[in-house]
């Protein structure tokens, strides 16, 4: 009796581990369009929105830092072409890294040099819905006056209509390298990475 179970067993062995195999690709969600009623422009709520940034620290950690005044438009076209947009500034003055001194060394000539150039802008140029709640949108990001193109995954949060008013939200992040916009600082000393992680949260609102 014993040996006819482990026949049996081994006899579905492969089929289980087929069937394993393929388990990930079956199981990933179909993209998510956004309700047609969230159509609209929206205005990026300064307040409920914000940018976090991540970059290596003398090779031991990570360093997080966040600008605290984000603006902008949305605006969502339900079955047009580039049904998703969006207009993204960012004001370097509201850079905040946890103390005054870091603050004001950020906003200076070695990395956002804010004097010279006030704001960093992100616009979008395709956005395609990619599986479950996720968009791919492609865009140009212009930071220290140079424009390169940056491709973000962006989840849609949410949507929803309090008092009369609609509200959506989504959550951004993507990869640069620092370098590729002048802000060149301790990158090859090592003392700060080159490769900075961005997560922007976005909540607007359309009456």
């Amino acid at each position: 009796m014993r040996s006819r179970t482990l026949t049996v067993a081994a006899l579905a062995l492969p089929s289980l581990v087929a069937a394993l195999a393929l388990a990930p690709w079956q199981a990933t969600p179909a993209a998510t369009p956004l309700p047609e009623k969230a159509a609209g422009t929206y205005t990026v709520d300064r307040v409920h929105s914000s940018c976090n940034f991540r970059v290596e620290h003398l090779a031991a950690s990570m360093f997080w830092g966040r600008f605290d005044d984000v603006n902008g438009t949305i605006t969502y076209s339900p079955g047009a072409d580039g049904s998703l947009e969006f207009d993204i500034r960012i004001p370097i003055a509201s850079v905040h890294g946890g103390d005054d001194k870091l603050d004001n060394f950020l906003k200076g000539p070695d990395f956002f040099n804010m004097k010279e150039f006030p704001e960093m802008t992100f616009k979008s140029t395709k956005a395609t819905p990619d599986r479950g709640s996720l968009w791919k949108v492609e865009g140009e990001l212009t930071l220290l006056g140079v424009t390169k193109p940056v491709t973000a995954m962006v989840e849609w949060i949410g949507f929803s209509e309090p008092r009369g008013k609609k509200l959506i939200g989504f959550e951004a992040s993507f990869k640069i390298e620092r370098s590729q916009f002048g802000m060149d600082y301790q990158v090859d000393q090592g003392g700060i990475g080159d490769e900075v992680t961005i997560i922007v949260g976005l909540e607007a609102v359309s009456s």
